[in-house]
């Protein structure tokens, strides 16, 4: 738990009877809430329940439509457009908002530029910026361009930013979704340390365990509404995802249905090498979900952009169905039935901007060619189809995709893999960043396809998550296979050796099982 400030300080900021309407959909209902300098205050709910309207009233990126927001005890207006970071309050967004051409010191300090007899002081910047990302304990130059770095190091530019700026209340939504286990208890450890010097957190995720870690109280959200705010130390992990739900979730897995042994090994990979991987070899059956773990960085996500032809690959051989493929780009993988969910559905996998149909046939048009013209009907017939199947929800049909809550974005990015009819389908970070609830519903529709016969890799950060869908586990570490796990072998203990190299699998034969 977090600084001994936050059990009897008055309120930092707090939000009275605020509700938020947009045009005439209500998105917030009369919401109370309240955080205390040193504490670290968790909001929660499923996506679409309301947090992130809630944050965005609290930073001063959106005004509410009633009701009041006091800060230091008195009522105020927040400026909008981040000006409330000059009053200390600052939020970290889900979706990270850095210029990918600047680096890492001219990012922290952007729009706060440390200026010397009119100049720019270049060298005072990447001096500070360098302390900064010291106390994170992440080794970053401070010259390194954005584009260059990785995405968990980016998320802790992100955080080194806010740090910068002397925050009194950080607002942090989902600020561990791209972290690995050593990087996210970093993380922790700096949150700790400004709360105990009076900074009040307000921390998003749908990660319960962290909660219960970090936490000293939490605030439930379900559809728009306030369902409680209660002390993390009278709940418990099933407690708030019951809350957070309605219901009770006994089966966030499903059943596994162990493939057919003598099923035909539909994706053949041996001795792959590629930009961040060498000597890859694995083998996939029809019907198999096949997991890959590792720790960020060890080359997961790298194996499946090599596969699909996202990038090139030095050596190795890869078979489809017993044939020799070479994808040199992602629409002749496409084409041969295998699809590629990217991890990054904001950067790679959607258009914001646009509506549901677009998004959902933008890798198949010519599916809905007619005449060499495109079909609006029979994409809106596949719209229909994907928005049952997968249950997307939206006011309408032309929302732009940047609307909606992350849950529902990532049921559409499944939608959109899914409509070239693929045969093998890799999911990277199928559910980051998406609530309890809407992960029972992906992790279900994963199992179906497996048992319709679909081939299915999962590339997931979340052990569990790996554990509880997958017939087999590739764990990966520094870019080479480090072991292949199957039955009871597969559980976090032993997934984490062979992540960590304490230890190392000669079992070959268990490429294809």
């Amino acid at each position: 738990m977090s600084g001994a400030m936050g059990t009897s300080a008055p309120a930092i900021l707090s939000a009275h009877r605020i509700s938020k309407s947009f045009g005439d959909i209500p998105v917030l209902f009369s919401i109370d809430f309240d955080i205390r300098p040193g504490e670290v205050h968790a909001v929660i709910g499923e996506n679409g329940a309301g947090k992130s309207t809630l944050i965005k009233i609290l930073s001063g990126i959106e005004q509410p439509t009633s009701g009041t927001i006091s800060f230091d005890g008195q009522t105020v207006t927040l400026p909008p457009n981040g000006a409330a970071e000059a009053m200390g309050i600052v939020l970290i967004h889900q979706e990270q908002n850095l210029a990918e051409h600047l680096t890492v010191a001219d990012s922290i300090f952007l729009g706060r530029e440390i200026k010397r007899y009119g100049f720019l002081n270049q060298a005072e910047m990447r001096r500070r910026a360098a302390e900064i990302m010291a106390t994170l304990h992440v080794p970053v130059d401070p010259d390194a361009r954005i584009g260059s770095l990785s995405v968990a190091d980016k998320q802790m530019v992100e955080i080194a930013k806010a740090i910068s700026r002397d925050a009194r209340v950080l607002i942090m939504d989902e600020p561990t979704a791209v972290l690995s286990v050593g990087e996210t208890q970093t993380l922790f450890e700096q949150i700790r340390r400004l709360t105990a010097r009076g900074v009040a957190v307000i921390f998003i995720s749908h990660k319960l365990d962290e909660i219960m870690e970090l936490a000293e109280r939490v605030t439930v959200l379900r559809d728009g509404q306030l369902i409680a705010t209660i002390g993390t130390q009278a709940l418990t992990p099933d407690s708030i995802a019951q809350m957070m739900v309605g219901r009770e979730l006994s089966n966030l897995y499903p059943p596994k249905h162990e493939p057919d042994v003598d099923a035909p090994v539909v994706l053949r990979v041996r001795n792959l090498s590629a930009q961040g991987v060498n000597d890859i070899s694995f083998d996939l059956r029809r019907g198999e979900i096949l997991g890959f773990a590792g720790l960020i960085g060890s080359g997961r996500t790298a194996v499946a952009e090599a596969v699909v032809g996202l990038t090139g690959r030095s050596s190795g051989e890869i078979e489809l169905n017993g044939k020799p493929v070479d994808f040199s780009q992602v629409s002749q993988s496409v084409d041969a039935g295998v699809a590629y969910m990217t991890k990054d559905r904001k950067g790679k996998g959607l258009l914001l901007n646009m509506g549901l149909q677009p998004n959902l046939t933008l890798l198949t048009l010519k599916k809905h060619l007619r005449a060499g013209f495109l079909d609006s009907a029979s994409e809106a017939r596949a719209l229909e189809r994907a928005v049952r199947r997968f249950d997307v929800r939206a006011r309408d049909a032309s929302v732009a995709v940047g609307r909606l809550s992350g849950g529902n974005q990532q049921k559409l990015m499944l939608g959109k893999t899914m409509e070239s009819e693929p045969d093998i389908i890799i999911m990277d970070e199928p559910t980051r960043g998406i609530d309890v609830g809407t992960k029972q519903q992906i992790y279900h529709i994963i199992a179906a396809l497996a048992a319709e016969g679909k081939s299915v890799i999962v590339i997931s950060s979340e052990m569990q998550e790996v554990i509880g869908l997958s017939h087999r586990v590739v764990v990966m570490r520094q870019g080479r296979v480090a072991g292949v796990l199957e039955g009871a072998e597969i559980t976090e203990s032993e997934i984490m050796r062979y992540a960590a190299g304490i230890k190392q699998s000669g079992h070959d034969e268990r490429i294809s099982a």
